[in-house]
C-alpha cells in the first residue's frame, strides 16, 4: 500500500502523514480523555483531541510516496520488536510546555531513549531521509491540550489537573504507527512486544 497523501500543508512544508508512538492502556486513556473533555468544556480547546492518547517516539513527518506504512511496519517488526525493549513506565501528574501544551508527565527513563532511538533507526532505514532526529533530550509526555489553549489560563488549568494526583504505571508494550487519514490521526498499525 503506497502513501497516497500528496497534499501540502500550510506554508512551504509538506503535509505530515505519519508519526510513531506508544498507545496507552484503556484505563489511562479514559482518564486522559476526561481531561481533554474538561479542557474543551472549560476553555474551548479542541486541537488534536481526536488523536488517540499516546506517547510520541518519532514526531510527525511526511512519508515520501515511494514508501508505505507497511514498509515502516516491517522495519519496526524486524529491527525493534525482537530487541524486547518493552518496560513499565510511570506517569507523575501534569505539567506544561509554556502556555502552549498541557500534558501528563511521563517519568524520564533511559529505556524511553533506547526505544525511541531504535524506532528512529528503523524508520530511517525503511524510508531514508523522511525525518530527522530531534536534537533535544527526549521528554516523554502525553498531550492533553495544545496549540489552542487561551492565553493566561494555563496556571489554573494545570492546578485543576494536578488535583487529580495522577500517578500511574503503564506497560510500554507496543510501537504504533499513526497515519493521517481524512485530516485526522489514526492508529494504523500496532506492533506488540
Amino acid at each position: 500500500m503506497k502513501n497516497k497523501n500528496n497534499n501540502r500543508g500550510g506554508g512551504n512544508f509538506p503535509q505530515q502523514t505519519h508519526f510513531i508512538g506508544v498507545l496507552l492502556p484503556e484505563d489511562i486513556t479514559l482518564t486522559l480523555e476526561d481531561c481533554r473533555r474538561y479542557m474543551r468544556e472549560a476553555y474551548g480547546c479542541k486541537s488534536d483531541h481526536a488523536t488517540p492518547i499516546h506517547v510520541t517516539l518519532v514526531p510527525p513527518f511526511r512519508l515520501p510516496d515511494e514508501y508505505s506504512t507497511g514498509d515502516l511496519a516491517r522495519a519496526i517488526e524486524n529491527e525493534v520488536i525482537p530487541k524486547g525493549l518493552g518496560f513499565t513506565a510511570h506517569i507523575n501528574n501534569f505539567d506544561a510546555f509554556g502556555d502552549r501544551t498541557l500534558f501528563a508527565k511521563v517519568v524520564t527513563d533511559e529505556k524511553w531513549v533506547a526505544l525511541r532511538d531504535a524506532v528512529f533507526s528503523a524508520v530511517i532505514k525503511a524510508a531514508p531521509g523522511c525525518t530527522k532526529k530531534d536534537g533535544r533530550p527526549f521528554q516523554g509526555h502525553i498531550s492533553v491540550s495544545n496549540r489552542d489553549i487561551p492565553t493566561g489560563v494555563m496556571t489554573g488549568a494545570l492546578q485543576v489537573m494536578n488535583e487529580l494526583n495522577l500517578a500511574e504505571d503503564f506497560p510500554v508494550d507496543n510501537v504504533t504507527i499513526f497515519e493521517r487519514q481524512n485530516g485526522k490521526w489514526v492508529s494504523a498499525v500496532s506492533l506488540i512486544f
